[in-house]
């Protein structure tokens, strides 16, 4: 009986030995793990991108795997908040970033230099509360806009206040970074009016909110994709930012031929709109091949940012 007990307590010693071997060699493989991943990540050409249309040709390639058959590792990284991108490719989180022209050469004068690849053909339309009951902009007189702080959005708002004679001070201009909060907001009665940008512009306008001002009319194209500079004097990074290129204008070329319809599902997953929203945007929407954004959208940014500037010095 003693023997069987020795027996018994050397197989249980054996075999949490063996557990205790077994944990240790998972912790060292889940770490080794962790190490690789996060090389792989570092090595990779990452962009910070939106639940937006102007972002669609960077889902198709990669719901289509163009990144892959190009022979490059590009992953996307998801935000809902254009600040959030920018702060993220300031702090090196990323490479590139869909923003704007005005946050860009905000970045690109302040922070850190960069380079544009393309255009995107992004829009923003002034969508006003239907119970706000403003038909024109002259009736923004001491009503809020929703719009992102030192962004396109920012300088469309000062342009409908110019533009019909009121002061800065007549117009409240709300800071709410997320497209899908500003969204909720006007859903729900707590905003008089906001920028939107599609999809969630087609969603605010089934819902009967009426469109004052759209950012086309004044032919002002703001939406870019900027990348770090200095990636360019990198022979591995240039080489990851032209395939992006190249893998960006072939999406074009399919969204262009087949239509925005035939992406239905992958715009409803990336943007987080229904099917329903997804078949009421407009079908004329065309994607551009990536090109550096007009001379007059970058001088547009520069001269507001600089009375901005100066604006704010006297303050």
């Amino acid at each position: 009986m003693m023997m069987k007990n020795i027996v018994c307590s050397v197989i249980s010693l054996l075999l949490i030995i063996a557990c205790g071997q077994s944990y240790e060699e998972q912790k060292r493989m889940s770490r080794a793990e962790r190490i690789r991943l996060a090389r792989e990540d570092s090595a990779a050409l990452k962009v910070a991108v939106m639940p937006t249309l102007d972002c669609l040709p960077m889902y198709v390639a990669r719901q289509y795997g163009l990144y892959e058959q190009l022979g490059v590792d590009v992953r996307l990284k998801y935000y809902t908040a254009q600040m959030d991108c920018d702060t993220a490719i300031v702090n090196r989180r990323v490479e590139g970033t869909v923003t704007d022209v005005v946050r860009a050469q905000r970045i690109a004068a302040a922070a850190m230099p960069l380079t544009y690849v393309a255009a995107t053909g992004a829009y923003w339309q002034l969508i006003s509360n239907k119970n706000a009951r403003i038909k024109n902009l002259k009736q923004f007189d001491d009503k809020m806009i929703a719009m992102s702080r030192l962004s396109a959005t920012d300088l469309l708002s000062d342009y409908v206040a110019d533009s019909v004679g009121l002061s800065d001070e007549r117009v409240f201009k709300v800071q709410i970074n997320d497209v899908n909060i500003r969204l909720k907001m006007l859903e729900n009665n707590m905003m008089d009016a906001l920028w939107l940008a599609e999809p969630q512009a087609t969603a605010a306008r089934m819902a009967k909110h009426r469109v004052v001002l759209d950012s086309r009319k004044l032919d002002m194209w703001l939406g870019v994709i900027a990348f770090r500079k200095e990636l360019l004097a990198d022979t591995a990074r240039k080489k990851q930012v032209d395939v992006f290129v190249k893998a960006y204008n072939m999406a074009c070329d399919s969204i262009n031929k087949h239509g925005i319809r035939k992406y239905d599902k992958l715009i409803s997953k990336y943007c987080g709109v229904s099917g329903d929203v997804v078949l009421s945007i407009p079908e004329n929407i065309k994607y551009n091949h990536a090109a550096a954004p007009r001379n007059r959208d970058t001088e547009i940014a520069d001269k507001w940012l600089k009375t901005k500037e100066e604006h704010n010095g006297k303050e």
